[in-house]
């Protein structure tokens, strides 16, 4: 089996005494999800990453609901984040970049990714609500600091534009989905090659 067409998958765990959560992805699925974090709108986002990211992910969280979602969110953004650095390997053969526009009725959100191996976040997302269903929108933070901080990627997310806070989050996961698609695609022109003039990632 080539470099190319190696299984980008991954299994990872991760058990402390506030969580229990083990991730399972495979970068080059078909949007199949399987998701249970107790979150009920975390998990409809995370199906959004699936799905529109054609990633297989399967998410089983445990967590200390019972105070609020906080470590919950973060340790999936964590889990999540590790599992994506284990499958994506060496990176030799992938894009590297990747951006995408995502439209919701009157929201409208942009998310650039870079698998730069630098972890790093900026986000600007003036959420018009502090509560979406069961879900702290001020939690989306905590979600993807972990995961740039465990995937090593730098992260821009903004929202443009957006009255309804759902509208809001849901262009934003939709925008992130899309561009790891896009980053983590593997470029015939680039076969075997690191994306870097550094020659490492």
């Amino acid at each position: 089996m080539t470099a190319q067409s190696a299984a980008r998958i991954a299994e990872v765990s991760r058990n402390t005494a506030e969580t229990q959560i083990t991730v399972k992805i495979n970068l080059d699925g078909t949007g199949q999800s399987k998701l249970s974090t107790g979150i009920g709108f975390f998990d409809h986002m995370l199906d959004q990453i699936a799905r529109h990211g054609l990633i297989d992910l399967d998410i089983q969280a445990k967590g200390d609901l019972h105070i609020d979602g906080h470590h919950t969110v973060e340790d999936v953004g964590i889990t999540l984040g590790q599992a994506f650095a284990k499958a994506v390997g060496d990176k030799k053969g992938i894009r590297r970049y990747g951006h995408a526009y995502v439209p919701l009725d009157e929201a409208l959100s942009r998310v650039v990714v870079d698998f730069s191996g630098r972890p790093g976040l900026v986000m600007h997302v003036p959420f018009k609500s502090g509560m979406i269903g069961e879900f702290d929108s001020q939690l989306a933070f905590e979600f993807f600091q972990g995961f740039v901080n465990h995937a090593f990627v730098t992260l821009h997310i903004d929202n443009l534009r957006g009255e309804n806070a759902h509208h809001q989050a849901e262009t934003v996961f939709k925008a992130f989905a899309r561009a790891l698609r896009a980053a983590l695609e593997l470029d015939p022109r680039s076969a075997g090659m690191i994306p870097s003039t550094k020659g490492s990632l």
